[in-house]
């Protein structure tokens, strides 16, 4: 027969933490002391991958700093979904402007005219 034993847990009705994230200059945020961004985190998450996984394909972030971001997302998922929907407009206006300053045909003469000095 088992025997009932009282259980006390000591539970604080609220633990603040800060999560471990930071805003660079050009508004990117980054899982703090790591250059990995909240993006990448977030979308292999939503990938399937757990917190474990994450850490062992950026072996810069902290098991317990996933799981703290993670946190965040999931309390915050509107505001966090609206950051990374900015952050690939702001990605597709970035890629268009390199691509429409990048003329094939002029980075192509220009190395044909060094070829040709050697």
């Amino acid at each position: 027969m088992m025997q009932k034993r009282d259980v006390t847990l000591m539970i604080e009705p609220e633990v603040r933490e800060r999560v471990p994230l930071v805003q660079t200059t050009d508004g990117a945020v980054l899982v703090e002391g790591t250059r990995v961004p909240l993006d990448v985190v977030v979308s292999a998450f939503q990938a399937g991958k757990a917190a474990e996984e994450i850490v062992l394909s950026y072996q810069t972030l902290d098991l317990a700093d996933v799981y703290a971001v993670l946190t965040y997302y999931l309390r915050h998922q509107d505001e966090v979904d609206g950051y990374l929907a900015e952050r690939k407009v702001h990605a597709g206006a970035l890629r268009n402007r390199v691509q429409a300053n990048r003329n094939s045909s002029v980075i192509r003469e220009r190395l044909l005219a060094r070829q040709r000095h050697r």
